[in-house]
């Protein structure tokens, strides 16, 4: 999902506003010029339903260039790293002086951390304690993305589906990098193929690897998809429901609109929150189904 230009969500409000006084031709002279302005620079038509950040705030101001269109395609991989660059900080301000009586930020990070570390091994057993170092970022990394759109001027980058097939792809890649190593090139195979023991299970072995194989890969499209629409959904909602009230002072010409989003902005802080926690959780999921048998008790069969 790219994010639009500054200049099209004012365009798209003022036809809104034009639209609410009943003035068609007005509406239609807009959206004309808008969808002209945007083809004129170069950018794909595409529908505006997000609003507006950093970003597009500073490119509203840039003369045609290629660090304006730089910007404008990379736009998501920016925020991530950015996001990523500050979790980095943080760790590194909570870590660089341990003390026996924690500060505050200290104390943060050493709750979130023993918390996480708690739930992944809940789920894989005491043997989950060398996986949490991945699980934990991958938990802490999500949300953070999630949250940074519920913010004024800010952009979640996991409302990109290039964002989270990345995620989904590293998930994949490290859950096979665990099964290959822990159960054998054998013992990756064999379960594959169902881990096949009796003559009759053999028999079906060239029906259930395909169905396997299958399987595997539709776990990170299933991750990559549901994270990627919940999100994108919230910022639909945040954006609908700020032109909503926009639109309704527009007959009195207010330069501010009647906040009816904040409600919604509450409800993105929750489910950003569930939405990085099934992610993670499902993750988790996919590292026990590959372990060997005995490394998690008879209780996670």
């Amino acid at each position: 999902m790219f994010s639009p230009s500054l200049i099209r969500l004012f365009d798209g409000l003022g036809a809104m506003r034009f639209a609410s006084e009943g003035h068609a031709d007005s509406l239609h002279a807009v959206a004309s010029h808008a969808a002209t302005g945007h083809a004129a620079a170069g950018h794909e038509e595409h529908a505006v339903h997000e609003l507006p950040n950093w970003i597009t705030l500073i490119t509203k101001f840039m003369q045609d260039s290629p660090a304006k269109e730089f910007l404008h395609q990379w736009e998501g991989m920016i925020w991530a790293l950015a996001i990523a660059t500050l979790i980095i900080v943080v760790a590194r301000l909570a870590a660089r002086n341990p003390q026996m009586v924690p500060g505050r930020l200290q104390n943060i990070v050493e709750m979130v951390v023993e918390g996480l570390a708690n739930f992944i091994m809940g789920v894989l057993g005491p043997e989950g304690r060398r996986y949490v170092p991945f699980l934990g970022t991958l938990f802490i990394y999500i949300l953070a993305m999630n949250l940074a759109g519920a913010f004024p001027l800010g952009h979640s980058p996991t409302s990109s589906p290039n964002t989270t097939v990345a995620l989904a792809l590293c998930v994949f890649f490290y859950v096979h990098y665990i099964g290959f190593t822990r159960n054998g090139p054998v013992g990756y195979m064999k379960h594959l193929a169902g881990n096949p023991r009796s003559a009759v299970e053999w028999a079906f072995v060239p029906l259930m690897l395909p169905i396997h194989v299958i399987g595997e890969i539709a776990r990170p499209v299933s991750l990559s998809l549901r994270l990627f629409g919940n999100v994108t959904g919230e910022d639909v909602l945040l954006f609908a429901f700020c032109s909503l009230g926009v639109t309704t002072l527009s007959f009195i010409d207010s330069p501010v609109g009647i906040p009816f989003q904040v409600p919604f902005i509450l409800l993105a802080f929750m489910t950003s929150f569930i939405q990085a926690l099934v992610f993670t959780l499902l993750s988790t999921i996919y590292i026990l189904l590959w372990l060997p048998h005995e490394e998690h008790g008879e209780e996670h069969h």
